[in-house]
Formats: structure tokens, C-alpha cells, sequence
């Protein structure tokens, strides 16, 4: 199932990140952001994390992430 045929479920979603796409364990509308909180709705999730299996909202989020865990850019 990709995010095309999501069944439109209230609430969040529970996903497993895979490279370049994402698998829906648990149907939903939204994943949060693992830095900010924000709701992402699944139809605008562009950037997550395979190692860590989480969500980020947006580019800036996503870096500050990863120079969190120590690596660099």
C-alpha cells in the first residue's frame, strides 16, 4: 500500500520508513514530527528517517535531528 491508497482513517498513523517511500502499519490522516510535534499529514511527508524510523516536517528539522545525534552535514 503506498500513500495513494491510505484509507482516509482520523488520527495518527503508525509508518515504517523505508528508502525512498513508506509502508502504512496503522491507517491514519498524520505522523507527527520527531522534532517539532507538528502533525504531518501522510500526503505532504517528504523527509524521514530510515535508521531512526521517525518524521520531520521539513529540511531544517530533519538536519538539527541529525547534527542532534552528533553526526555532521
Amino acid at each position: 500500500m503506498n500513500r495513494y491508497e491510505t484509507p482516509r482513517v482520523p488520527g495518527e498513523a503508525r509508518i515504517r520508513y523505508l528508502d525512498a517511500d513508506f509502508q502504512i502499519l496503522s491507517p491514519g490522516t498524520f505522523v507527527r514530527c520527531a522534532v517539532t510535534g507538528q502533525s504531518i499529514p501522510l500526503d505532504e511527508l517528504k523527509y524521514w528517517s530510515v535508521a531512526r524510523q521517525e518524521a520531520y516536517v521539513d529540511a531544517t528539522s530533519a538536519l538539527a535531528r541529525y547534527r542532534e545525534n552528533g553526526d555532521t552535514a
